[in-house]
């Protein structure tokens, strides 16, 4: 009923959950200070994935179950599969580490928070809904409609709920997902890609094997996609690490409030003063999204 995986150290599974989960509202991918925890399904049924950390940040080995099944050989792939993409356990953040050494105030943020590793969403489907779901809205209102979105159209194990799939969505009426909260433009925007993965005519994996300004401009062509969402798809779904999504106001004023800057930072700002710390512009992201959640009191100092 379990295994276990060696991710590449250091690793800290608490920090890379946070960073892919954002706040603790987050009923998909859940953390309760010792396991991460998923619904997933696995040969047509929900299962609950438990995933737990034995070992510091640099002997990290992950101890991985599914409750109440036998885990063959598919599924034991299927899971690692995801897990890697997920948690980035194969991310050698070693680059990144000399890099910041000579950088002092990344080196101090990248210390820190030692063992965070890029996570991704497990789809570039589950990433432009949750891209779409958040657009000009704060990030707690966001997770408010994925929550609901999970609860109603995912699978659901006892009291837990998993993300849904384009065949949960595809064939919806837009006025289900008006009555979750989402606004008109969102349900036909959703819908509409659903239906486009699930019948085939749409391959957003494909978009793996493009450069950033081709995929870029393959995502802005589709219903409700700017250019955030689409800057958020390289970093949370196709793991460009050098991607940091600009227009996100947030990361902005986190970022400028890290440099200690009077004025405001616009999208130029942001991507001059990233230039210097390229390729590593989407590390700076997931650590700063980290020193928020300190701010807020989620992790501790």
């Amino acid at each position: 009923m379990e295994f276990s995986l060696e991710p590449r150290r250091p690793f800290r599974l608490d920090l890379t959950v946070w960073a892919l989960r954002r706040r603790p509202s987050n009923i998909v991918d859940r953390w309760d200070g010792q396991a991460y925890r998923r619904t997933v399904v696995l040969n047509h049924r929900a299962r609950e994935m438990a995933v737990v950390q034995t070992g510091g940040a640099d002997t990290a080995r992950l101890r991985v179950s599914v409750a109440g099944m036998r885990l063959g050989v598919t599924a034991v792939r299927q899971l690692t599969a995801q897990l890697e993409r997920q948690l980035g356990l194969s991310v050698d953040l070693t680059p990144f580490y000399c890099f910041a050494a000579h950088h002092p105030p990344l080196a101090r943020l990248a210390q820190r928070f030692r063992g965070l590793k890029p996570p991704r969403f497990p789809s570039v489907f589950e990433t432009l809904v949750n891209a779409v779901a958040c657009q000009q809205i704060s990030l707690e209102a966001g997770l408010a409609l994925l929550n609901r979105l999970a609860v109603t159209f995912g699978p659901s194990l006892a009291a837990a709920h998993g993300f849904p799939q384009p065949a949960d969505l595809a064939g919806r009426d837009p006025q289900q997902l008006r009555g979750l909260g989402f606004s008109t433009n969102k349900s036909r925007a959703l819908l509409g890609m659903a239906e486009a993965v699930h019948g085939g005519e749409l391959d957003l994996e494909a978009l793996a094997a493009l450069d950033d300004a081709e995929a870029l401009r393959r995502l802005v062509q589709l219903r409700g996609v700017g250019r955030w969402s689409a800057e958020y798809v390289l970093l949370r779904g196709l793991g460009r690490t050098h991607v940091f999504p600009a227009d996100d106001v947030g990361a902005r004023k986190r970022l400028a409030q890290w440099l200690g800057l009077s004025e405001p930072l616009d999208r130029e700002g942001v991507q001059r003063t990233l230039a210097h710390w390229q390729p590593f512009a989407g590390l700076v992201y997931f650590h700063l999204l980290l020193l928020g959640l300190v701010e807020r009191g989620v992790l501790g100092k």
